[in-house]
């Protein structure tokens, strides 16, 4: 019978938190990134609040993602060196996991200046969607989901 109280069992499960996890900072990133170019192409302050907001909370989120990622690599594969689909995952994923914040962290700048924020962050948030798909179709084949791992 398996122990209810073993964390590394519960961590490095089938469907284990990292996996659970990620759904959150990707759903708000990208409801984010729509949320601001709609915000700016009607523009619309509430909408540019929800994604301001939108980006602090998948900013936020990224890092249990991170942690749980990379305890699942030490764990369940005892930190050996990662090669292929593996560290192309997790190569995708620190880039998204940086755009995340980076994006967030030019808007919080913006508005502690009270200024406009500047047009570069639609080629953060382009840079960054593209990241996370791509760490998360990658992610699918790590787990199974897209083909055999």
């Amino acid at each position: 019978m398996v122990n209810p109280f073993d964390l590394k069992a519960a961590l490095t499960a089938k469907h284990a938190q990292h996996v659970v996890l990620i759904h959150f900072p990707i759903a708000l990133f990208i409801a984010g990134a729509a949320f601001d170019f709609l915000g700016q192409w009607a523009k619309n302050r509430a909408l540019a609040a929800v994604a301001y907001w939108n980006f602090f909370a998948a900013a936020l989120m990224s890092v249990p993602v991170l942690l749980t990622g990379l305890l699942a690599w030490q764990w369940q594969l005892e930190g050996q060196k990662l090669k292929g689909i593996l560290l192309e995952h997790l190569i995708a994923g620190l880039t998204a996991a940086a755009g995340l914040v980076v994006t967030w962290l030019v808007l919080f700048e913006a508005r502690r200046k009270k200024q406009a924020a500047p047009p570069v962050r639609f080629l953060l948030e382009a840079v960054g969607v593209i990241a996370v798909i791509v760490a998360g179709h990658l992610g699918g084949f790590v787990s199974g989901v897209n083909g055999s791992n």
